[in-house]
């Protein structure tokens, strides 16, 4: 039996596997700090996302917006818009400008919920990144690159 064809002597060496067990334990972390809220992950990023983009632009934030602000597939955006809105955490209405789109809003208790899970993220996060230490400017700054570059790629694939 052959072992597995690979450019890496170690596992170790591999930045993709790398990533892939840390953003598993990462997320981990993520869940158990929502727990507590009644918040998936996706759930929060989609409601955090939306109260940021409500609060920055004071204009309609459509589905498109939050969903390209927050990476996430459109499909599964509306999904989650969804479960949000059956919470009384979001509104779904007509955009004023495009009759095709959705205009989103938070309402008073989303906004009251998504602020108080923040909290309790960033604390995740805090702890998480601790063992980065002065490191962790230079890390945000790599995952901004990489970001970046999916960017490119995603452009370039249309």
């Amino acid at each position: 039996m052959s072992g597995l064809s690979t450019g890496f002597s170690s596992a170790e060496e591999s930045p993709g596997l790398l990533l892939w067990q840390v953003t598993n334990r990462w997320q981990a972390a993520q869940r158990a700090a929502l727990k507590p809220y009644g918040l998936t992950h996706v759930q929060f990023v989609l409601l955090a996302s939306l109260t940021w983009l409500a609060g920055a632009s004071g204009e309609a934030v459509t589905q498109r917006a939050l969903a390209d602000h927050a990476v996430t597939d459109p499909m599964m955006t509306s999904q989650v818009l969804r479960v949000l809105e059956g919470r009384d955490l979001v509104v779904r209405g007509p955009h004023p400008q495009d009759a095709r789109a959705r205009a989103l809003s938070v309402t008073p208790e989303g906004r009251d919920l998504a602020n108080r899970a923040v909290a309790a993220v960033e604390a995740c996060d805090a702890a998480f990144f601790a063992a980065l230490g002065d490191g962790i400017p230079a890390f945000a700054r790599a995952l901004r690159t990489l970001r970046a570059a999916g960017d490119a790629g995603d452009a370039g694939a249309g």
